[in-house]
């Protein structure tokens, strides 16, 4: 196979163990390790040494709003927001570790000045979400912001609530501890450069749950995806049903015209998919299905009182 024919075939990556960071192939057109002919035969490369790095074209879904999956192109992790305006920024979540340096890197291909990261903020305290704030903070210095509740799991590096321990499913994972600067509670505002984010607490996931309006679009976090599904309900990490729909209900009722999820695709708000799934989650406010989450489960009064009548199966 001739050179033009390998360069032809060469499909996107992720960082390059190769080089240690992205780059634009300006002749093949895709992010690349490297431009095969620099990587095995600089000399050879057609083009001049300025002309083969480039910065990336950014990709915001909204004004002001880069998710950094759909920026690269591919699925990283959780969702990433880049939320920004001029060259001040914040990061909404930022994912496993292992990812961190990628993240950072495309960022800094975005040419957003890395010292101007004004904050990395917590939707919540699931390691999926949060487990790489130690390094991205030790690398960006930065500020990091949560919800009160989510402080204490995040400082201590609770494996057990972020669920980065479930031993019956083979997980175990690690948890830094991250020292939290700025916490921040319902109504408060959090700004960036002329822009503001409004901060709401949404508790059922977890108990600390945010999300974070911005104009028309909310950063929904955990809340509801679009396919109707919510982040999980578990006692271990604070979850509970009640708070869930009252969170749900409140995003209904909203003005808000786009859900911006912490997993998957971003979404208009729909109305009857809110409904259908508030529906389903008060229907497990009497079944047993998430255990303690409910808080009545008629079933058992029912029990009793066979039990007391000696009612045999029918």
């Amino acid at each position: 196979m001739d050179l033009e024919s390998l360069l032809a075939g060469m499909t996107p990556c992720r960082l390059s163990s190769a080089t240690g960071r992205l780059t634009i192939c300006a002749v093949g057109k895709r992010v690349t390790p490297l431009c095969l002919r620099c990587l095995f035969s600089p000399q050879a490369c057609l083009l001049k040494p300025a002309e083969r790095f480039t910065m990336i074209e950014r990709r915001p879904l909204f004004p002001g709003v880069i998710e950094m999956n759909h920026q690269a192109g591919w699925r990283i992790g959780c969702s990433v927001y880049l939320v920004f305006d001029a060259n001040d920024w914040v990061l909404v979540d930022i994912g496993y570790e292992e990812n961190v340096e990628e993240i950072i890197e495309l960022i800094r291909q975005l040419d957003f000045p890395l010292s101007q990261c004004r904050g990395l903020i917590a939707t919540h305290a699931d390691v999926d979400h949060i487990q790489g704030l130690a390094k991205a903070k030790a690398i960006l210095k930065a500020p990091v912001l949560a919800h009160p509740k989510a402080i204490e799991s995040l400082e201590q590096g609770d494996r057990i609530k972020t669920f980065a321990e479930i031993a019956a499913q083979n997980v175990h994972l690690d948890m830094p501890a991250v020292t939290i600067e700025r916490p921040i509670v319902d109504g408060e505002l959090i700004t960036i450069g002329d822009r503001a984010l409004e901060v709401w607490h949404t508790p059922g996931h977890t108990d600390s749950q945010l999300a974070f309006r911005l104009d028309n679009l909310l950063l929904s976090g955990d809340n509801i995806y679009r396919d109707g599904s919510v982040g999980a309900i578990d006692a271990h990490h604070g979850s509970d049903i009640p708070s869930f729909i009252a969170s749900l209900k409140r995003i209904a009722a909203s003005d808000i015209e786009w859900l911006l999820p912490s997993h998957g695709p971003v979404f208009r708000k729909d109305d009857r998919l809110l409904a259908k799934t508030i529906e389903r989650l008060e229907g497990y406010l009497t079944l047993a299905d998430f255990g303690t989450c409910a808080p009545h489960w008629p079933l058992m009064d029912e029990w009793d009182k066979e039990l007391a009548e000696g009612r045999q199966p029918l």
